[in-house]
């Protein structure tokens, strides 16, 4: 007997379980969703509102209507579902469908910004008894990121402040999400600046043409052009690859081209970037040696006699034409003002016979481009 009753108790408790599942499920009211207003922005209407369908069914707190079923109701009662977003229509539509409540939205491009509205319709009563209005950076391809956090804040649930913040401030450097496309990756724009040569550079660019040298200076304007691609682009830093043409001299009268290579990293909250890559320029060189710290030409054959120092190749101006090679390592930030972009940096190129130092400085704007 036991036995038995110990049966019995824990039949009761299996069966009371099962109802009170069953009641849970039963007791959550009903949501559809029929439509989403996309009028005046490119967007595609079903995908919006199979989404928001799938994000009620996320949400959990509704049992949410297929959208099959509500196609079948519509053809088999004549239901117009096309353009309902008026209190009335949703009303109306929610009794026919049968369900206790209505979500319906709306997305519009306001200048430079996204706005987005999700609203929760009570039927039985005929009023909006929930509505969120958001707002959010004009970024194709980002929508449904834009939906879900709508979602979320209609029903008080927690969002990614970094997605948000990546979404929604205009402020931010540029990240792989408020940056998606490459033709917005990219941040070409004009270089000017100086550089000062140190060493034996130095003295050969200063002296006099009698003596071997220049008759220059060792500090020297340069102008050129950046062309950047920014190929790596996630969390709080981008990965550069950049190309550098510049001309030095022009001050002086003279022409010296050069092409920098540069790989480096950005940070994309402050702006300060590293980069390092080989340094070409066009120059001159000549052999010889130096007796008594005194440069002369090599006018023989190399390695005979009269020679009284080690033979090498020097920076010379009556030398031949040849690339000079060397590495470049450089630091900055780009500074913002709107859509303007200001990056200030400083580079060091060290060398055999001489160091050279420098600062260079540009401008470039973002464009923004329209979805096709």
């Amino acid at each position: 007997m036991k036995k038995l009753r110990i049966l019995f108790l824990a039949s009761i408790v299996l069966i009371s379980s099962n109802l009170s599942a069953q009641y849970d499920v039963n007791d959550k009211q009903s949501i559809a969703v029929i439509d989403f207003d996309v009028r005046g922005y490119k967007m595609n209407q079903i995908q919006a509102i199979q989404f928001l369908t799938n994000e009620l069914i996320r949400v959990g707190k509704f049992e949410v209507m297929d959208k099959y079923d509500i196609e079948f109701i519509a053809r088999r009662d004549s239901l117009d579902l096309l353009n309902c977003f008026s209190k009335i229509c949703l009303q109306d539509i929610g009794e026919k469908l049968k369900v206790d409540k209505m979500l319906s939205g709306s997305i519009s491009q306001m200048g430079d910004n996204l706005n987005i509205s999700l609203r929760i319709l009570d039927v039985k009563k005929g009023n909006f008894e929930t509505q969120k209005v958001r707002e959010f950076l004009v970024i194709p391809g980002t929508e449904f990121q834009m939906l879900r956090i709508c979602v979320n804040d209609l029903f008080d649930m927690p969002n990614d402040n970094e997605l948000v913040t990546k979404l929604t401030k205009r402020a931010d450097f540029d990240n792989a999400i408020n940056n998606p496309y490459s033709p917005r990756l990219q941040s070409d724009g004009p270089r000017m600046g100086a550089t000062y040569m140190t060493g034996y550079l130095g003295q050969v660019m200063s002296r006099p043409k009698t003596s071997g040298g220049y008759d220059g200076n060792p500090f020297m304007f340069q102008f050129g052009y950046q062309f950047e691609k920014q190929y790596l682009n996630e969390g709080n830093f981008q990965a550069l690859f950049e190309v550098i043409p510049m001309i030095t001299g022009l001050d002086q009268g003279r022409v010296i081209p050069s092409l920098t290579l540069l790989n480096g990293l950005r940070n994309n909250v402050n702006g300060w970037e590293f980069a390092f890559g080989p340094n070409f320029a066009i120059s001159r060189s000549a052999v010889g040696y130096f007796p008594n710290n005194d440069w002369k030409n090599n006018d023989f054959t190399k390695g005979t006699a009269n020679a009284t120092g080690d033979i090498v190749n020097v920076p010379h101006p009556e030398g031949d034409v040849v690339i000079a090679a060397g590495f470049l390592v450089a630091a900055g930030k780009t500074f913002k003002s709107g859509k303007l972009n200001i990056p200030v940096n400083i580079f060091w190129v060290p060398g055999k016979w001489g160091s050279r130092f420098g600062i260079s400085m540009g401008w470039n704007a973002k464009d923004r481009f329209e979805r096709n």
